[in-house]
Order: structure tokens, then sequence, then C-alpha cells
């Protein structure tokens, strides 16, 4: 590809220091490292199902709580794809998906619209995941799409185990992510009547 589309980030504040690097018209090879073991866990699952190559290294004040590390993370990734994603021109923009894992199904919607709006409904579940703050996962969600710009729809539409609450989300995201970065053939270019995303 002539005009590879990936991007780096840094991000550095007195709470957390963060690295992103997102190719994404890559195989989903990844390798994060926030010191937060669920945490890589499931950004790892964000790379790989999406086929984006995913670097992510954080270094943050987890001896604090995990959140600052988690939240700041999330927001340098939405700086990524956004980055990565340059003048969206040719992409599909929408992307969709419907995920199981075992008891779960997710529903996951993505538009790339330059606007930034997060519908987030999934059931009440057990707070801590080993020692991962569950009340972070929507917040996850929230800091991704601010900085990506992006709208984003997830609806659990079944589940009860945490851990497969949490994971089907990112694998679902993943798969719309997919889908609406994918350049389109038959596309005039930006897909919007506004002419910019």
């Amino acid at each position: 590809m002539a005009n590879p589309r990936k991007s780096r980030v840094e991000r550095v504040t007195k709470e957390s220091s963060v690295v992103v690097e997102i190719t994404l018209d890559g195989t989903g090879v990844c390798n994060v490292e926030t010191g937060v073991p669920f945490f890589d866990h499931m950004i790892s699952q964000l790379g790989k199902h999406s086929g984006f190559d995913l670097t992510v290294k954080t270094n943050g004040d987890i001896s604090v709580d995990s959140h600052h590390s988690v939240e700041d993370t999330s927001l340098a990734i939405g700086q990524a794809l956004r980055e990565a994603l340059g003048d969206k021109s040719g992409i599909r923009r929408f992307g969709n998906s419907l995920v199981p894992l075992d008891e779960v199904l997710v529903q996951a919607a993505v538009d790339l619209s330059g606007r930034p709006y997060l519908v987030h409904r999934a059931p009440e579940i057990v707070e801590l995941i080993g020692t991962f703050d569950t009340t972070l996962g929507r917040h996850i969600w929230e800091s991704i799409v601010s900085e990506a710009r992006i709208g984003l729809h997830i609806r659990v539409l079944e589940g009860r185990n945490a851990h497969h609450v949490l994971e089907a989300q990112f694998k679902a995201v993943a798969q719309a992510f997919k889908d609406a970065v994918a350049l389109d053939p038959r596309s005039g270019g930006i897909p919007s009547t506004k002419g910019v995303l």
C-alpha cells in the first residue's frame, strides 16, 4: 500500500506514559503491556479481531489503582485510530457485528462519523475480575469514542459471566471496526454527502 494507514501516539501525564502504534491494514499482531493484565487481554482481542497491528506500552500509577492507566491508554488508542484513518477517503464508514461467546451475545455497530457518541447497554456484573475493576468497561469505550470521534453502539443481548461479557464486547467492536475501516472499491471518496467526516 502506497500510503499505509498507521499512526503513533504518545500521551504523557503526571499519572501515566502511553505509547500506541496502530496499523489498520495489518494482520492482527498485538504487543500490549499496560501493567493491567486483564486490560491487556481485552486490547489484544481488539487488535486481533479487527486485523489491526497494535502495539501498546503504558507505564502508569497502578500502585494507586488501574483507572488512570486504563483511561489514558484508551484515549491514546482512540486518537491513534482517528489519525490512522486520515481524511477517511474510500472507507466503508459503517460496520456492525453480532458476536457470541459461550452464553454471551453482543451486538456492536460503529459509524466513523467524526462525531463522538456512545450507547452502551450491558447487564450488571461482578465488580472485580481478578483485580480488574469491571466498572471501567464502559469508561474504556467512552474514552476511545471521545478521541476517535466515532459513533458506537454496544448491546449485550445475553450473558452472565463477567469475563465473557467484557471479552465479547471487545471482539464485537473489533469486528465492526474491521468492516468500517475497510476500503470500498466503489467509493467515490469521502463517504458522506457533507464531503467530510
